[in-house]
């Protein structure tokens, strides 16, 4: 090998959070702006879907009850005759 004259390359300077990334914002800005992001994505999701997890088997029973009782319920308005029929109108 030979012997040059030229200064040694020099290292690139390591990643930290202060380093700018994108657009002038630093690492932790945009760690920051992705975080919020994707929790709003995720509570927006949550909103529009029902997606509530029952935590207990009680839980998981109970709601199984109600909605049973809520479809029965529903069955017999079906069967249930309008009220004009049931009601007599006088003259």
């Amino acid at each position: 090998s030979q012997a040059t004259t030229e200064p040694p390359k020099k290292k690139p300077d390591p990643i930290t959070s202060e380093t700018v990334v994108i657009w002038g914002l630093r690492l932790w800005q945009v760690v920051g702006i992705f975080a919020i992001f994707v929790l709003a994505v995720i509570i927006t999701l949550c909103c529009i879907f029902k997606c509530r997890i029952p935590r207990t088997k009680k839980e998981i029973e109970a709601r199984y009850a109600q909605r049973q009782a809520a479809k029965n319920y529903a069955d017999k308005l079906d069967t249930v005759p309008p009220l004009n029929e049931l009601t007599e109108i006088p003259g």
